[in-house]
């Protein structure tokens, strides 16, 4: 059985005990956080919302909460000696997936 969730402005294609990688979510190592925007739970009756499943959840245990790989931003214009480097490194949440529960 897999589901699709949405969380962070993206989607996610998921199994129990797929580990991946989003946007940063509350909640300390170890704990476990419910994702109940569940577009479309599949499997052997695949059900799909409209837009989200009713009574679907995702529970997902807190692996690590960190900072993604640098992002490096470099403006320049030519002839004018203007040259400006600024990196970025996006917070981000380690999820395992523990459980796919529909209601």
């Amino acid at each position: 059985m897999y589901a699709v969730i949405k969380t962070g402005g993206k989607q996610y294609r998921v199994a129990a005990g797929d580990v991946i990688k989003v946007e940063k979510l509350d909640g300390e190592v170890g704990a476990t956080v419910d994702l109940s925007e569940v577009l479309m739970v599949g499997g052997d009756q695949p059900k799909i919302g409209a837009p989200t499943v009713d009574g679907a959840k995702v529970s997902a245990e807190v692996l690590e909460q960190g900072k993604a790989d640098k992002v490096l931003i470099f403006k320049k214009k030519r002839r004018h000696k203007y040259r400006r480097t600024r990196g970025h490194r996006q917070h981000q949440t380690v999820l395992r997936i523990s459980d796919i529960n529909v209601a």
